[in-house]
């Protein structure tokens, strides 16, 4: 995991958000083992309580489960309730700001998309 912090979330939320990312990057496949807390605690040089509350996040999301004396693991069906709840968001937060910018810019969706393959292809 590479992490830059920023000031403007709790680092328990950022990790929780990049252990998200990497589960639906499919970096994390269901089943795999997250990195125990005393690693991601000291690779960040962060305190263990806060990546346990990363990690209880993930838990109460039920996209991580504790297996006792073995650690934490993606549970089977993750990336997907994540993909779903992560598209509704998506939709519901970010697309009708995007929509009026994208209206006042006067883009529509074949230009975005003719710019996007010449990005592809370059």
């Amino acid at each position: 995991m590479n992490i830059a912090w920023n000031d403007s979330t709790p680092i328990y939320r950022q990790l929780r958000d990049r252990v998200v990312a990497m589960i639906l990057d499919g970096v994390l496949k269901q089943g795999d083992p997250l990195p125990s807390v005393r690693q991601v605690a000291g690779d960040f040089q962060i305190n263990p309580i806060t990546v346990s509350k990363a990690y209880q996040e993930l838990v109460d999301e039920n996209l991580v489960e504790k297996r006792r004396g073995l650690g934490m693991y993606v549970t089977d069906g993750a990336r997907e309730a994540l993909l779903k709840s992560e598209r509704e968001r998506f939709l519901r937060e970010e697309w009708p700001a995007l929509h009026a910018r994208l209206s006042r810019l006067g883009l529509d969706l074949g230009e975005l998309l003719e710019e996007a393959r010449r990005e592809e292809s370059k």
